[in-house]
């Protein structure tokens, strides 16, 4: 094998390691105390992925092995950079961010959420993003408010 040829598979196993910034959102990176600590556990995370893959011997693995470990934590410390904690509302008067909505759907489904910061929000789990389209439907209004998220409608049932 020439060294050439073992030059070039080496540069392009590095350019195969370099991944591109996981994106993120123009949205205010509004976060809850919940939240700030998962982007802060995620971070520490990243950090012993990417400490165990500097630790290979071996250039083109340890690059390979470090790319996504790598885009994690600049991702993650942007994250916590930019996050602005938000303490909950002190009224229950009208939706916000933090607060956990019940709101029934013209479709006779009847669910519920905690609007939070995109990091933390997961539907599956019972949580919204600020910027989700129901949650920007539902911020700043009140009981038995009918807003539309979509061709849905949907009221207002409670606001905890």
């Amino acid at each position: 094998m020439s060294v050439a040829f073992q030059k070039e598979e080496s540069a392009e196993a590095a350019s195969e390691a370099v991944l591109p910034a996981r994106p993120i959102s123009d949205r205010i990176n509004l976060v809850t105390e919940a939240g700030l600590r998962m982007l802060h556990d995620e971070l520490a995370r990243a950090q012993e992925a990417l400490d165990a893959a500097n630790l290979i011997d071996d250039v083109n693995e340890k690059r390979r092995q470090a790319a996504g470990p790598m885009r994690d934590v600049r991702y993650y410390a942007e994250r916590i950079r930019t996050a602005q904690l938000q303490h909950l509302p002190a009224s229950y008067d009208v939706v916000a961010f933090g607060h956990t909505i019940t709101f029934a759907r013209d479709d006779g489904r009847t669910q519920t959420f905690r609007i939070v910061g995109e990091d933390e929000a997961n539907p599956s789990h019972g949580s919204i993003s600020h910027g989700s389209p129901v949650a920007l439907a539902l911020i700043g209004k009140a009981v038995g408010d009918v807003v539309r998220a979509g061709r849905r409608e949907l009221e207002i049932v409670a606001i905890a």
